[in-house]
Order: C-alpha cells, then sequence, then structure tokens
C-alpha cells in the first residue's frame, strides 16, 4: 500500500506524463519540506522541469540532486543536459566528466558526450563516444538519425 508520499510522487508523475507540468510541480510542492530534499523528489522535479524546458529551474534542482546522490548517475546526466541545452556546452561536458565512474557504463552518457563533443567541433570524440553508445543500447543508433545535435556528424 502507498503511503501519502508515495502516492504525491506518484500524482505528481501523472501529471507529467499528462503535459500538466504545473500540477505536477504543485503536488509535489504539498509534499513536507524533508521529502522535497529527497534523491525521488529532486528527480522527480528535475524531469518534470526540464519537460516544461524550464532549463535554469532544472539545472538547480539537478545541481542539488547532485549532492544529494553524488554517487548516483541521474543528477549528473540531467545537470549536464541542462547545462547544455542553456548553451554551456563546455560545463555541461566537464560536469558529466566529473560525475561518478558509474556513469560510463551507461549509455546515455556516452550518448550525451557525443553530442557535447560534436557541439564543440571534436568530431572524432563524438564519434568515439557515439559507438560505445551503440554498444551498450542499440537505441541510440535511432535517436542519432535525427538528433540536431549530431548533424556534422551525419555531413
Amino acid at each position: 500500500m502507498l503511503d501519502g508520499h508515495e502516492r504525491t510522487l506518484l500524482a505528481a508523475q501523472g501529471y507529467s506524463e499528462l503535459s500538466m507540468y504545473d500540477d505536477a510541480l504543485a503536488e509535489l510542492d504539498s509534499l513536507p519540506a524533508e521529502a522535497l530534499k529527497t534523491a525521488e523528489a529532486l528527480e522527480l522535479r528535475t524531469v518534470i522541469l526540464m519537460q516544461a524546458k524550464r532549463w535554469n529551474d532544472a539545472l538547480a534542482t539537478g545541481r542539488a540532486l547532485c549532492e544529494c546522490e553524488p554517487e548516483k548517475t541521474g543528477g549528473f546526466i540531467h545537470t549536464a543536459f541542462c547545462l547544455h541545452e542553456l548553451g554551456h556546452t563546455v560545463e555541461a561536458r566537464d560536469c558529466l566528466l566529473a560525475g561518478p565512474s558509474s556513469l560510463h557504463a551507461d549509455a546515455t552518457f556516452h550518448y550525451n558526450l557525443a553530442c557535447y563533443e560534436c557541439a564543440l567541433g571534436h568530431l572524432d570524440l563524438a564519434r568515439l563516444h557515439l559507438e560505445k553508445s551503440f554498444a551498450m543500447d542499440k537505441k541510440m543508433r535511432d535517436l542519432a538519425k535525427c538528433d540536431p545535435d549530431l548533424a556534422a556528424l551525419r555531413e
């Protein structure tokens, strides 16, 4: 049976899946202060803010997630993505590279690094990371076919 906090997180996730971002955030905001600081709540808030393309807010929450769970990969991937969307691609790359070593076993880490290296004009490094992501997760190949961040590799 779900407790009140789990029910609230589930409701927020449901609103998010329906693109009702303000409602999702309001649902999260109904949690007690200590529950708002949990990794689960921080990650959900970060994802909702990213879906709403509220990059600065998502960046702040993503950084809080990295501090809360420095050994986990999600916060670093989300934070780097926000930095890239805000035009801070060098910082995005550095954020990923500063994350936990477990990131290197994540296909999304290599895919996103490929995007950042490509945007920075480092096409050989981009290809290397893209191939690693393909080897780890075949679905990455389909994403790469239309990703504007990888356009330079398709030319």
